[in-house]
């Protein structure tokens, strides 16, 4: 039996344990899935800190040299095991050698991001010349809407979630400043139903078919930061363009994450941070997508030499020879020693297929969700018993690795006796702890150990709250 095949991850548990003789709770189940795991030698390329190297543990509760859990992939990965390696050899070359290493090495620094570019477009389903490595995540996100977004009397609105990450918030309000409209008329903003935590795919298409008349650019996240939820991107692009919008998407939480088809849905344009799922180091060097159909019809707004066709580039008579498409929107030179951790990461990547690593990553954040629902419900027999809501999307095409966990005691006090057991999570205000049990290097067995740490941590909170 496979225990990854595409049947629900509920119905995995039940065969598993039923083949194994076991409770689905019993640690006998993550042993098996682990042991079953084609995917379980990934872990061995990147460094995992132990319990004792985590500045909030403590070890009169905890085994200091036990690896940590780390379930917060979704705000910074962790560091590949090749990346200390390659930015070695930058540091070594820049030595020894100085400025011939513009021209020299494995990564000639005047174009050391265009080496790995394919291996990143492969992370997010697109073609090579489509995707630019630059920049960060922000700057590359005013970068394309200064091109896609031109608003008219007509259409001069951009759509985006209500609680959109604070800097896509904060882009988009910038932009509609910058081209004279106000943000109070030109930001319409999409909020659940009440009562409700994530948006409705029916709404927003009917958002989209009912306002796109008067919308330039729908831009959503790929993965939803709070809540987890995946929003169908397909569906989305498709619906805006037909009422004549631009579509892009900020995918940071997305890429490296779910199985992307940029190319395929035929969004406009896209830009990702690469340290949280790609693990290319805080402040890691950001992509940006622009699908080849707009290649010759989208410009950038700003110039820089490194839009300029290598080939030409270094004759230096100001006569811009401009790259088609997302190319020609490069700046300046990219940092070489961004480059080397990302490198190190996405050659990971490269050893298995996103396709592989969502089937996984189904079944271990479905293993997640069985486990908390059945250790942690609500409990009506039970009335002072503390409890944990699941705000993400309950089916496994409408969320990536992360479930957002909604708790019935203050968060902080839950956090805290985590972080003490060495636990790596995420705390959002006002009540969420943003859990990601990530594919390439975490385990079923991780799972099972922090079901377990959660329900010390939570009697440990009680306890101090009493």
């Amino acid at each position: 039996m496979d225990p990854f095949d595409a049947i629900s991850p509920r119905k995995v548990l039940e065969r598993v344990s039923t083949l194994l003789g076991c409770s689905q709770t019993s640690n006998e189940v993550a042993t098996y899935l682990d042991n079953h795991d084609e995917l379980k030698h990934l872990r061995e390329q990147f460094l995992l800190p132990k319990v004792a190297e985590l500045p909030p543990s403590d070890l009169t509760l905890v085994d200091g040299t036990k690896e940590c859990i780390y379930f917060v992939g979704n705000s910074l990965g962790l560091q590949p095991k090749m990346a200390k390696k390659y930015i070695d050899e930058e540091l070594d070359k820049w030595a020894k050698m100085g400025v011939h290493g513009h021209l020299q090495g494995s990564r000639p620094w005047a174009w050391a991001e265009n080496n790995i570019e394919e291996l990143m477009a492969n992370v997010v389903g697109a073609k090579a010349e489509e995707v630019a490595l630059m920049n960060g995540l922000t700057v590359n996100l005013h970068i394309l809407l200064l091109s896609f977004y031109k608003p008219t009397a007509k259409r001069h609105k951009i759509l985006l979630e209500d609680k959109a990450f604070p800097s896509d918030h904060y882009a988009v309000e910038s932009q509609i400043q910058l081209k004279g409209y106000d943000p109070k008329e030109s930001m319409l903003l999409m909020k659940p139903r009440p009562g409700e935590e994530v948006l409705r795919t029916e709404d927003i298409l009917d958002t989209i078919e009912k306002e796109g008349d008067s919308i330039a650019v729908v831009l959503f996240s790929g993965v939803q930061y709070y809540t987890g939820q995946l929003f169908d991107m397909a569906a989305i692009t498709k619906a805006g363009q037909k009422k004549g919008c631009y579509v892009g998407f900020d995918c940071a939480h997305a890429v490296g994450n779910a199985e992307l088809k940029l190319h395929d849905w035929g969004v406009d344009f896209a830009c990702w941070c690469s340290y949280k799922y790609v693990n290319s180091g805080a402040g890691g060097l950001a992509g940006a997508f622009i699908h080849e159909k707009n290649a010759h019809t989208v410009k950038p707004a700003l110039t820089g030499w490194w839009g300029h066709n290598l080939k030409t580039r270094f004759r230096m008579d100001n006569e811009m020879d401009l790259l088609p498409g997302i190319s020609g929107f490069r700046l300046s030179n990219q940092p070489v020693l961004l480059v080397c951790p990302l490198q190190a990461s996405l050659e990971v990547f490269a050893m298995t297929s996103m396709a592989a690593l969502r089937k996984k990553s189904r079944l271990l954040t479905g293993y997640l969700e069985c486990l908390i629902q059945h250790y942690y419900n609500k409990d009506k027999a039970q009335p002072h018993k503390p409890y944990v809501h699941i705000i993400t999307p309950s089916h496994p095409e409408e969320r990536g690795c992360q479930l957002s966990l909604s708790f019935s005691v203050p968060i902080a006090a839950v956090f805290q006796e985590l972080e003490k057991r060495g636990v790596a999570c995420d705390m959002r205000e006002p009540n969420v702890l943003r859990i990601a049990p990530v594919p390439l290097y975490n385990s079923f067995s991780d799972v099972h150990r922090f079901i377990t740490v959660l329900g010390s941590a939570l009697a440990a909170s009680k306890e101090l709250l009493q």
